[in-house]
Parts: C-alpha cells; sequence; structure tokens
C-alpha cells in the first residue's frame, strides 16, 4: 500500500525555526513532524511514501534515508519545479501511486498531528465502497473553516461550505484521505485544489465519503497550535502509553523527556512540555508549556512559558521567556534577559529585554 505526503512549501508561518529546518523535519514531541505520520502509515502495512515537496527535497531526503532502514518504508520525493495547491501534486506523482493492484492510497497533509486511526479508515473505506474518503474533525468555531456536510448515518458528503455565516454543521476536513486510483483521473496537471475543485466533483456524484476523526486533532503549523498541538498529543500519550511520559517529584502534569537530557535539583517541569536529545537543564529552572530542542541549554532559575526553544539554543540564569517567545536555532539569551513573544532568527545573542512581542533580526 502507498501514501502521499502534502509537504508543500516554505513553512513561513513556523519561521524562524523553518529557516533552518524544511518545515516537517522541525520538531514536535522529540522527533520531526513527519516522522509521525511515516511511523503511523508504516504501522498499518504502508510500505512505500511519496513526499510532494516544491522545496529542499535533497534536505528532506538526505535526513529521512536513516529512517527508511529504520522502519524498513520506501521514502521518495515527487518534486513541484512551481507550486500545484494539494491536488495538482497527486497528478505529478500518478506513476509513484499506482500499481497493477489497484490498491487505494492515503494523501496526508504534512502538518496534521492526531491518533491517526488509519487501520479504521481502510475499514470505512473498504464499507462504503464509494471512491474517496475523508477524515472529518469536529470544531468549536466551524465559521473559521470550510465545513464538510454530510450524511450522520452514512457518512456520505453532500457538499463543502467556506467559512459559513450560519450553521450548517462543526465538521471540517481533517487532511487525511484514502483515495481510489481513479481519483486520479479528474486531476490535471496543473495548480489545483483538491478541498476546492476535485472533492465537491465526487461529492455530488455520491461517491464520496467522510468518517470523524475520533481522538485529537491539530494543525500544528503555526506556533500557537503547536503549542496546543503538543499539549493535545501528550494528553493522548497519558491515555494511550503513559510510559513513555517522564515521572518524578518535579514534574508536573504531562511531559515528555529524552533519555539523553539532564535535569538538575529543584527544577519544576510541566505541564505541557518536551525536552529533547542532549538538552542541559541546570538547577531551579521552571518550564511550562514549551518546546525545548536538541541541544539547548537552559541555566539556573531560567523561567519559561508558552514558547518553542530551537535547536542549540541557551537561555541565561534568572532570565524570562513567555508569551510565544519563539528562538531560531542557535540564538543565545544573555542573563536576567525578559522576552515577552520575541520572535528571533538564527545565530542571535539578546542582551536587552523584548519587552512587547516583535521580530528580532
Amino acid at each position: 500500500m502507498k501514501a502521499l505526503i502534502l509537504v508543500g512549501g516554505f513553512g513561513t508561518r513556523l519561521r524562524p525555526l523553518t529557516l533552518s529546518f524544511p518545515k516537517p523535519l522541525v520538531d514536535f514531541a522529540n522527533k520531526p513532524m513527519i516522522l509521525h505520520q511515516i511511523e503511523a502509515l508504516k504501522a498499518i502495512g504502508v510500505n512505500e511514501v511519496v513526499l510532494a515537496i516544491n522545496y529542499q527535497p535533497e534536505v528532506m531526503l538526505n535526513f529521512l534515508k536513516d529512517f527508511e532502514t529504520k522502519l524498513g518504508i520506501k521514502i521518495t520525493c515527487s518534486q513541484e519545479t512551481e507550486p500545484l495547491g494539494t491536488a495538482g501534486p497527486l497528478a505529478l506523482a500518478r506513476d509513484k501511486l499506482v500499481d497493477e493492484s489497484g490498491e487505494p492510497f492515503f494523501v496526508l497533509n504534512s502538518d496534521v498531528i492526531s491518533e491517526y486511526p488509519l487501520k479504521q479508515m481502510i475499514e470505512f473505506h473498504k464499507s462504503h465502497g464509494g471512491e474517496a474518503s475523508i477524515m472529518v474533525t469536529k470544531v468549536d468555531e466551524p465559521s473559521k473553516y470550510g465545513v464538510v456536510v454530510m450524511q450522520e448515518s452514512t457518512g456520505q458528503v453532500e457538499r463543502f461550505v467556506e467559512k459559513p455565516k450560519l450553521f450548517v454543521g462543526n465538521k471540517i476536513n481533517a487532511g487525511i484521505y484514502l483515495l481510489n486510483p481513479s481519483t486520479l483521473d479528474r486531476i490535471e496537471l496543473r495548480p489545483t485544489s483538491i478541498e476546492k475543485e476535485v472533492f465537491p466533483k465526487i461529492a455530488a456524484e455520491k461517491k464520496l465519503y467522510a468518517m470523524v476523526l475520533p481522538g485529537f486533532w491539530m494543525d500544528i503549523g503555526q506556533p500557537r497550535d503547536y503549542i496546543t498541538g503538543l499539549r493535545l498529543y501528550l494528553d493522548s500519550l497519558r491515555k494511550n502509553s503513559p510510559s513513555k511520559l517522564t515521572t518524578g517529584a518535579h514534574i508536573v502534569g504531562n511531559v515528555l523527556v529524552d533519555e539523553s537530557a539532564k535535569i538538575g535539583e529543584g527544577c519544576l517541569i510541566g505541564p505541557d512540555v518536551a525536552i529533547g536529545p542532549g538538552c542541559v537543564i541546570e538547577c531551579g529552572v521552571r518550564l511550562s508549556r514549551c518546546t525545548v530542542m536538541r541541544g539547548v541549554r537552559v541555566k539556573k532559575h531560567a523561567c519559561i512559558s508558552s514558547s518553542i526553544i530551537g535547536w542549540h539554543s541557551t537561555v541565561g540564569q534568572w532570565a524570562r521567556v513567555e508569551n510565544m517567545t519563539i528562538l531560531g536555532e542557535d540564538v543565545h539569551v544573555c542573563d536576567e534577559i525578559y522576552s515577552n513573544g520575541g520572535v528571533v532568527l538564527p545565530h542571535k545573542e539578546i542582551k536587552s529585554s523584548i519587552l512587547k512581542p516583535e521580530i528580532v533580526m
């Protein structure tokens, strides 16, 4: 069985992290975002993953070569020379996706994090006999999204309503699809949208079905949603594999700590924190609702909340970093500095406080 992951473009919403790595390689819960998806696909029997990409394919492939062998799955790239939207990449990768088996294939949006109930999705797809299945998720504010209007009993999709002013439903496209090869006959090799151009046509023929996603869902393509996504992911770990979470007198709530990280005395860590490989957290540090990526050093009595600390950065003694501060790779915050929502580009030293949210070039 095969899968295509829509990797796409430059990841501008997650800058400055994406100035160092393509977005799918940015760490989420201590491993690259895209690896969460590749592992879930491998677990249900997918043996080949195609990455639809228009930016830095060499970086991606070199990085993922290690995982090909570790996971025993083939990973290839289909490179766009121009952005092709969300459907064009399927036409471009047609030869990689279709084989004589005639099996359906998965398509995933690379920003989406969930429990990936892909096995249930295969069963759902077989049971309804339609041409395409999409995963939908319930949201509190459907007016911000494109809403999927469907029959509750069968899951048959009736129509799509973009950012509805009046309530028509609360289910939105979750960015995970299972498609029969015949779907590719509907897609031309040009910039085109699967949500706006392809799916409505399949729905009009009553061949599109939606399955409501069990468990959590988040598009983690921007910092605030990344932090929320981490909380939901750690909650899900607590329910499904609590042994992966860290416990101890200095831990509050759900915390994920890589085994190679070192944590000093008198710290208070959590809730909703991920600490990556090789990190050093010195004595008396307070961490909450944050990600501390590989190789970071947080010095004594620093306090970090609701922030993302990029690879190999340093946060000085008694520094306070909060309110969606994002430090790019190799940023050094000096002792006793305050950052209120600073977004700092890679390789900078911060010697004076950032009192209101701003970008530090």
